[in-house]
């Protein structure tokens, strides 16, 4: 059975400085599933960003972490998805989402982009919001004014603690999520 997800597309600024912000929670996982399948990321300059291809039981998987800085993911993600003819609806994009509190994860297909510029940037692109989210809770800062300053900021040590439990609670659901079970994928992730 053909997994219906081809494109694993984890958000996240390049470059040392921003390593370990908040912002880079989906560059965190994707390394983590590029490590558990055993593959390795390259770069690959006609796709702007580090690739992997996974190849597993249910057909391979690409992974994708775009080298563009966050407002201009799309440009990556719409460059592999062309180049291999895969769908919207065969694209998951992992990122760090404000509006769920740190530690929690959430799956989704389409909706809105709650302000967040990867995603703002691949709706752009794709000319679709209709591809799947898993979305990294880091927590709102509080203040509309200051949100650019905390998703560039290391999380404290305590909330690193919990966006690591969330990753590997997402990792947990890969295979449900490959074969296509969401309902299973949303049962575990959005219970508590």
């Amino acid at each position: 059975m053909m997994s219906q997800i081809k494109l694993i597309a984890g958000l996240g600024n390049p470059g040392a400085e921003y390593e370990h912000t908040r912002h880079n929670a989906g560059f965190w996982l994707l390394d983590e599933l590029a490590w558990r399948w055993k593959t390795a990321f390259k770069d690959e300059k006609k796709f702007f960003g580090q690739v992997a291809r996974a190849a597993l039981p249910g057909g391979d998987v690409w992974l994708l972490k775009p080298q563009t800085y966050m407002n201009k993911s799309g440009t990556a993600v719409q460059a592999l998805a062309a180049f291999y003819k895969i769908q919207p609806a065969e694209i998951l994009v992992v990122h760090d989402e404000l509006d769920i509190p740190t530690g929690w994860v959430k799956f989704k297909q389409g909706g809105g982009n709650g302000g967040h510029n990867g995603l703002k940037d691949i709706q752009a692109r794709l000319g679709t919001p209709d591809f799947y989210r898993l979305r990294l809770g880091i927590n709102h800062p509080g203040d509309r004014n200051e949100v650019v300053n905390y998703v560039l900021k290391k999380p404290r040590s305590e909330e690193r603690e919990q966006i690591d439990a969330a990753i590997e609670k997402s990792l947990a659901i890969m295979p449900q999520l490959l074969a296509d079970d969401f309902v299973a994928v949303q049962r575990t992730l959005h219970s508590k």
